[in-house]
């Protein structure tokens, strides 16, 4: 079975900016079929309707590597509540389960079946920042990984990529996917 990889960007992102596109060159070059699907609804639709059009249009098996960038990482945990396979491994970057400013945030859900996310993926990973400029921080990270366990990096690399923030390459990313 070929290894896949889906990158999710983060609110009012696309796959063009940031580390992603790097990333998903590095990943073909070591055998993955990869997507970084564009999905400008990410946070702005409630996840209600956005997780099911998410669901239809992408593949998870138990070779798929799963990696989310702020509000996509948002929308992973949702992806992994749902999902009915055990993936090999997500990476939450800068991710969040709670309000981690006051925007609304419509790609949160109300609440989570952390054991159901906890039992569709073999390798979890939490990356934040001790800072983060919109509360996506370390103490978010903490909270996801004291109900999921997994491995949690605490950087100081502010949002790991912004429209000022340039963050092309994202190396620990790489070596972290197995």
């Amino acid at each position: 079975m070929a290894r896949n990889a889906v990158v999710f960007h983060g609110t009012g992102a696309n796959p063009g900016v940031a580390w992603y596109p790097w990333l998903g060159r590095r990943l073909a070059e070591r055998g993955y079929s990869v997507e970084v699907p564009h999905y400008p609804e990410l946070n702005v639709e409630p996840i209600g309707t956005f997780l099911p059009k998410v669901l239809a249009e992408q593949r998870f098996d138990e070779e798929t590597v799963l990696v989310g960038h702020s509000g996509g990482a948002a929308l992973l945990l949702a992806v992994l509540e749902h999902i009915g396979v055990e993936v090999a491994q997500a990476v939450l970057v800068a991710g969040y389960a709670t309000p981690p400013n006051e925007s609304e945030e419509p790609v949160l859900q109300d609440a989570y079946d952390w054991a159901a996310i906890s039992s569709h993926v073999r390798d979890l990973y939490f990356i934040n920042s001790r800072v983060d400029p919109y509360g996506c921080d370390d103490r978010q990270g903490r909270a996801m990984f004291e109900r999921l366990g997994g491995t949690q990096i605490v950087r100081n690399d502010g949002h790991f990529g912004d429209y000022d923030q340039p963050y092309e390459t994202f190396e620990l990313l790489d070596r972290l996917i197995g």
